[in-house]
This record gives C-alpha cells, sequence and structure tokens, in this order.
C-alpha cells in the first residue's frame, strides 16, 4: 500500500538554486527521479505548468500521485512512499497548461522505451562492475599533455547497422544488442587496428531513420539494444581491450514528438521563443534555447553524464555551425542580427565556452570534438584565449576537396591539382580530425570506393592510394564502417554492411590493406606527433599537376623524417628524383604491395641515394606504380630487428 506526501518549496536546497543560476551541471542527480529507502522522489521543470500528475504502471496510470510546485522557477516534485520497488516500471508526466494537457516523458529519465513506445521507465540504480581501471588510469597518463602528439585513428558505426542476426532485416529489427554486439564488433576494431570507435548517437530516438540525431532522451541509451547496463559491457569490453570510444550527441536541436521536449510545458521552455530562432525548418526540429540557465544546465549534465557514468572518452558534438549562425539554413528575412548587428549567435559560442570549461574541469583527459563545417575561427584554441576550447575539429573541407580529385579522370586532375594542396595552406590553423564520415556515404553520394575514378581493379587501386594519403596527410583519422573493406552500396541504415563482400578476393585483400595501413600508422611517431604544426610537414613536390605527383616530408618529434610520395595518375612513374641529404631510405609501406592486389612496382626494399655530379645535390630515384602511393623512412631509423630482415642482397640491389 501506498502512502503519498509532496514535499513544500525549499527556497534553501542548493541543487535547485544552482540549476536555476545556470551552473548545476549534474542535474540529474536532483531532476528526474529518485529512490530513498522508503520513497521515490520525481522532479521535473515547467514554470509554465498548471498541474502535474506523475502517472505510471505503479499507479494503473491514475492521476492519483499530483507534483507539487517546490520552486518560483518552476520545478515541481512528487514524493510517493512505498514499500515496493518501481524499477522497470513505465510512467509519464502529465502536464495541465494553458495549452492543455499533454503526458510528456521525464526528460532526465535514464531509460526509456523505443520507437512508438515513448513512455520512461524508472531505472534508478545500477549493479554493474566496471573492470576499466587500468584504461581510465592510462588514459589519464597518456594524455597529460593532451591528445594532440597521440595517434588518433577512429573508426566510426552505426550500431544497428554494422552488423545484424538477420542480413535481411529492416530499420531496426534483427539487431544484435549492446553485449551481444561487443563480442563481435571489439575483436573486428582491435583486428583492424583502430585507436577510437565513434558511435553515431545511441542517445534514445524514435525515428530510425533519423540515425539517432533526434534525440528524445538526452540520459538515456536507446533500449533498442539492450539496457544501459548493456552498454556500460560494450564499453567495458571496448576500454578492457585497448580501444577507445567517442559518442556523438546533439545539443543544436530536438525533434518535435508529442512526447519530447517540445512545448514541454505548454509553452517554449527548452526551445527559443521568438521565430527567427525557434526551428531548424529543414530539419523538422527545434532548436535549444542555449542563453537559457536551466537549458544550460540540462545539456551540460547530459555530456558530463556519458563521460562519467557510461566512461565514454568523449564527445563528438553535432552540427555546431547551426548553432552559431543566426542565419544558418534562413533566407534573408527570417533572422534578426545579433546586438553588433552579425550574424553570430553569442548565446551559442557562450554556452560552447561553457560546456568545454565545465568538461575539462571534471574530466581533462577526455575528447570535445566539433563538427563545425564553417571557416569559424579558433573552434579549437582554449576558452581563455577566445577560442570555443574544443580539442578537435572535423575537417570536412578536406574530405570533400579529397573526394572532388578522386572522382576526376586522371587526364584532367591536374585542373584540380590545387584541391590536395590547399589544405596545407590551413592545416595547422586548428586541431583537424580529417573524415570520411557517414554523411559522405549515404543519399546518392556513392560508398567511398565506388568514388573511385576508373574500371573495377583502377577502382581498388584509388582506394588503397585514398587510404594511404589520408594517413599521412597532416590531422588525426576517422573512416566510417565499411569503407575499410570496399562495400560498393551506399550506407543503408535500415540494413547491414554487406560483410559477404569480404567472400571475393578484392574486398578481402582491401579489408587486409587496411589493417596492414592502421597497424604502420600507429608504430610510425612521424604520421601522428606533430599534426597541428609546419614543424612537423614539408613539401619536397607541391606544383608537379601534370604529372598528378604529391610528395612531402612529415616528422616527429625527435626529428626523424618519413618521406610520402603519391601518384595520382594512372601511367606508370619511373625514377622519380627526390632530393635529400641521407644516405638511403626504406620502402616502408606501398600501396602497390602484391600481398594488398598490387603490381609491387613500388615496393619493398632499400632505395640508396646518389650525388648528381651536375649539382652536387643528393637524389634517391623512385618508380610509381600507376594510382600508388609509397613512404619511405631513412635506413637510420630502421630498428634493429628490422635490419635483420633486409638482406645484404636486397640492400645491394
Amino acid at each position: 500500500m501506498k502512502n503519498r506526501s509532496c514535499k513544500t518549496n525549499d527556497v534553501g536546497d542548493l541543487a535547485q538554486f544552482l540549476f536555476h543560476q545556470g551552473t548545476n551541471f549534474h542535474a540529474q542527480d536532483y531532476l528526474g527521479v529518485h529512490r530513498t529507502d522508503s520513497e521515490y522522489i520525481f522532479r521535473t521543470w515547467a514554470p509554465g505548468a498548471n498541474g502535474i500528475f506523475v502517472v505510471g504502471d505503479f499507479n494503473s496510470w491514475q492521476k492519483t500521485d499530483p507534483m507539487t510546485r517546490v520552486s518560483d522557477m518552476g520545478v515541481w516534485e512528487a514524493r510517493i512512499r512505498t514499500s515496493s520497488s518501481f524499477e522497470g516500471m513505465r510512467y509519464k508526466l502529465a502536464i495541465t497548461s494553458d495549452a492543455g494537457e499533454h503526458y510528456k516523458a521525464d526528460p532526465y529519465a535514464t531509460y526509456s522505451e523505443t520507437g512508438l513506445k515513448t513512455a520512461s521507465i524508472v531505472h534508478t540504480s545500477s549493479d554493474f562492475l566496471w573492470g576499466d581501471a587500468d584504461w581510465l588510469n592510462y588514459r589519464r597518463r597518456s594524455i597529460e599533455n593532451g591528445y594532440w602528439d597521440l595517434p588518433l585513428n577512429i573508426y566510426e558505426v552505426h550500431l544497428g547497422s554494422w552488423k545484424k542476426k538477420d542480413p535481411d532485416a529492416d530499420e531496426d529489427s534483427g539487431c544484435y544488442s549492446y553485449r551481444e554486439i561487443a563480442d563481435l564488433l571489439v575483436p573486428y576494431v582491435k583486428e583492424m587496428g583502430y585507436t577510437h570507435i565513434e558511435l553515431l548517437p545511441i542517445t534514445e530516438h524514435p525515428y530510425y531513420a533519423s540515425w539517432g540525431y533526434q534525440v528524445t532522451g538526452y540520459f538515456a541509451p536507446t533500449s533498442r539494444y539492450g539496457t544501459p547496463e548493456d552498454l556500460k559491457y560494450l564499453i567495458n569490453k571496448l576500454h578492457t581491450n585497448g580501444i577507445g570510444i567517442i559518442l556523438d550527441w546533439v545539443p543544436a536541436h530536438f525533434p518535435k514528438d508529442e512526447h519530447g521536449l517540445c512545448d514541454f510545458d505548454g509553452t517554449h521552455l527548452y526551445e527559443y521563443q521568438g521565430k527567427d530562432r525557434m526551428e531548424h525548418v529543414e530539419w523538422g526540429t527545434r532548436c535549444f534555447d542555449v542563453g537559457r540557465p536551466e537549458v544550460q544546465c540540462f545539456l551540460i549534465s547530459s555530456a558530463l553524464y556519458w563521460l562519467r557514468e557510461f566512461h565514454a572518452d568523449g564527445l563528438r558534438v553535432d552540427a555546431v555551425a547551426s548553432m552559431l549562425y543566426l542565419d544558418y539554413a534562413r533566407k534573408p528575412g527570417e533572422w534578426v542580427p545579433n546586438v553588433y548587428g552579425t550574424n553570430l549567435n553569442l548565446e551559442s559560442q557562450a554556452f560552447l565556452q561553457k560546456l568545454n570549461k565545465a568538461v575539462f574541469a571534471d574530466l581533462p583527459d577526455v575528447l570535445m570534438i566539433a563538427e563545425e563545417s564553417t571557416a569559424f575561427g579558433k573552434v579549437t584554441s582554449p576558452v581563455h584565449e577566445g577560442g570555443l576550447g574544443f580539442n578537435f575539429k572535423w575537417n570536412m573541407g578536406f574530405s570533400n576537396d579529397l573526394f572532388s580529385y578522386v572522382k576526376c579522370d586522371p587526364l584532367f586532375r591536374k585542373d584540380l591539382h590545387n584541391s590536395l594542396t590547399f589544405s596545407i595552406t590551413y592545416a595547422f590553423s586548428e586541431n583537424y580530425i580529417l573524415t570520411v564520415s557517414h554523411d559522405e556515404v549515404v543519399h546518392g553520394k556513392c560508398s567511398l570506393i565506388g568514388k573511385m575514378f576508373g574500371d573495377y581493379d583502377q577502382k581498388f587501386a584509388g582506394m588503397r592510394l585514398f587510404l594511404a594519403y589520408l594517413m599521412a596527410h597532416p590531422g588525426k583519422k576517422m573512416l566510417f564502417m565499411g569503407c575499410e573493406y570496399g562495400q560498393f552500396r551506399e550506407w543503408d541504415y535500415a540494413h547491414s554492411l554487406e560483410w559477404f563482400m569480404l567472400d571475393y578476393e578484392k574486398h578481402a585483400t582491401l579489408k587486409k590493406y587496411t589493417a596492414a595501413l592502421n597497424a604502420f600508422y600507429l608504430r610510425t611517431p612521424q604520421l601522428w606527433e606533430i599534426d597541428f604544426s609546419y614543424d612537423g610537414f614539408k613539401w619536397i613536390y607541391a606544383d608537379m599537376k601534370d604529372e598528378n605527383i604529391f610528395c612531402f616530408r612529415r616528422f616527429d618529434k625527435s626529428g626523424n623524417e618519413l618521406i610520402a610520395v603519391m601518384n595520382f595518375s594512372g601511367s606508370l612513374v619511373k625514377d622519380l628524383r627526390i632530393p635529400t641529404d641521407l644516405e638511403g631510405y626504406l620502402v616502408a609501406f606501398s600501396s602497390d604491395d602484391t600481398e594488398f592486389g598490387g603490381d609491387g612496382i613500388s615496393s619493398g626494399g632499400i632505395i640508396r641515394s646518389f650525388t648528381d655530379k651536375s649539382n652536387e645535390t643528393k637524389y634517391i630515384n623512385v618508380d610509381l606504380a600507376p594510382l600508388s602511393g609509397m613512404m619511405l623512412t631513412p635506413i637510420n631509423s630502421i630498428q634493429a630487428e628490422d635490419r635483420q630482415k633486409i638482406t645484404e642482397e636486397v640492400f645491394n640491389k
């Protein structure tokens, strides 16, 4: 039998005070549902409400448990005394306002129904035992000076379509649970040599076709794949296998589903009130009013919740550009300039700075990554220097330029040569991640291998070259699932990747190549120690547009160099002369190796230097197969065990 009581207004409640002030960054510990020894406490923020009832399985969905307003600024509370457990029971908030009555899910619910079922689920405790202390200690130790001089090679994954129990299953049916997919995904990622995975949003979202980007549960992992503890199992398994995890997080906008945040208390509460800022019309979503203290607490608490409660190693913050610009996707007359007469959203800029300061004050060893598609300045500069304070920013311009280039017939690539050299002019203005993301292989944009010019064999050679160039170019790396083995079909969120393609030799060999390239990246500091400074990069040949040749040096902190030379032409290049001061180089990696499906023209052995008597300059000569890339390391930097593998016969040759 239940006894019901309501708490009176408590103006001295510190959590409540900080929430209204905009500095309660663990707001979920106050709002939402919580259990004591004798009662369940429900709280929500709804200043526009006239009355609220908690309804659910525990009271047969009857309005017998009213909430009482305990804050002049709109916090409501109900305490339901019970000796029974409500764990796993469904509930909603029946909110009455001048706009009528609406049944809303709990914004702070940590577990929810999914799809067409929209109730929140009581989930106030977890018995999950973490086993990733070694990983967290490693993470803290390894980034004392930041992530910038560490390898970062991310595998982007949509959990529902990476692999399914039934490959022909549609939409969100036939999916593996978090626990089940852990036993498949983790060994695969480890085999392939990625440092991290990045998951498209696994926050609760009713509309599966949004890929997770229309979020209704900012504290709830989607129950499509299991319980919160099941997600913790997946993350724990990643960590105990030395793999980090980054979660997509969406603070820019939210959907207009009846049970969600839209018009939550009958008023525009979580969203902007003015029509010039309220909606993203083309997305059909509402925009968070990030100038409001309580909304700031909601979002920052959500960010920290995923990082702390689920041990996530970082967040990729979606659609930052849409937050920063008042005229984003709006026509003239549809937006109002700020107080300075410009198109910048000053509240969003301040919010993003506040977010990053709060995250790094609490967890200095995590990643905050901005998906920001414009030239907005100082995205990855510290807040105290006027920046937004992110660690990294996606470099989508680099990807789009490279895509345009590789689609082009090599006969005409000379006209697009600047597409590949241009990226170096701004490569060190931000801390960039070079991304081949889900957005680039969907909606008629073609799969990655499908973007490559040429016949079947040329496409695979082009893919190997593309990936080698991506690895050699300054910046951290990210590749979307399926690209690693050359799936020809565009990504389809509703269906599994086409793993049967690995039954074909070309695709299996490309997967083997990608794993080998990832392994080479990890053991080669020249490719990641100095990614964000000209100290780590120097052009050798930037202007060989007629030959479609790109050649440059990469350096590590000790001054060791690596030469990357790329032939994007469809022709064999003989005796390309590269200046050097050293005695010779080892072909440390080649996309033309026969092991990877190449012709073997540009692979293996040592290339010794010679002196041209006409100018007393020392050179090496290299041969490059069509559509191939090589990475050369100096003989004097070869490790002892590698030296033993190089016979005198090869050396003399």
